[in-house]
């Protein structure tokens, strides 16, 4: 057995999509991770994101066209109490859809139309994609997303990158290793701000082992 440190070896698989999900003619649920970033990838909470304008908008449209919403709990904890507060017609729109919330520490009954995801995450969240028809919308990069990009649950990535440097040490699906992806589309505003789309196609993981 050696006794110098671990060596760390690249281990690289494809994310198989469901394969039974490919194959279905009924319309299946699209997992869609969205995530607002700084030009250096920093995705900290207290960056200065870019309100306003053009990609408000879009944002807003992003959001109706979920059926519902996978949560991580820092999410959740952090949106309901605003939107709860909030009142319009958009409000309207995006407290009456359903939420998920991934977490082994809260109980329910939940407050903001929300339920717990109980039992197995993958599989759970394969049976809330062919339950829905729309989009499931995740805001974030924690553990949430990295455990659905990991195990090939989620269809596309969207970035929304701010031409603001920050130099946050958080950065998307740190520790995950490489997620290769493909570029669906880009679309630039005119604040400067960026929505990069991409599907994700593959994870390289770092196991380490003697």
């Amino acid at each position: 057995m050696s006794s110098g440190p671990p060596i760390a070896q690249q281990l690289s698989r494809t994310i198989e999509q469901d394969a039974s999900e490919r194959t279905r003619r009924i319309p299946m649920g699209k997992a869609i991770i969205t995530v607002q970033m700084s030009a250096d990838g920093s995705i900290g909470p207290n960056i200065g994101w870019f309100e306003g304008g053009e990609q408000e908008d879009a944002g807003e449209d992003e959001l109706r066209l979920a059926d519902a919403l996978l949560l991580g709990r820092k999410t959740y904890e952090a949106l309901s109490p605003i939107w709860l507060k909030t009142t319009g017609e958009f409000a309207d729109r995006v407290n009456s859809i359903p939420k998920y919330v991934a977490s082994t520490s809260l109980v329910e009954p939940l407050a903001w139309n929300a339920s717990l995801i109980k039992g197995d995450l993958v599989e759970e969240v394969r049976r809330l994609k062919a339950h829905h028809t729309g989009n499931l919308l995740s805001y974030g990069c924690g553990e949430l997303a990295f455990n659905l990009v990991r195990h090939g649950l989620v269809e596309e990535v969207h970035f929304w990158v701010h031409p603001i440097v920050w130099s946050e040490p958080a950065r998307p699906f740190h520790g995950l290793g490489h997620v290769r992806m493909n570029r669906k589309d880009t679309r630039v505003f005119r604040s400067g701000v960026t929505l990069q789309n991409y599907e994700p196609v593959s994870v390289e993981e770092y196991v380490y082992g003697e």
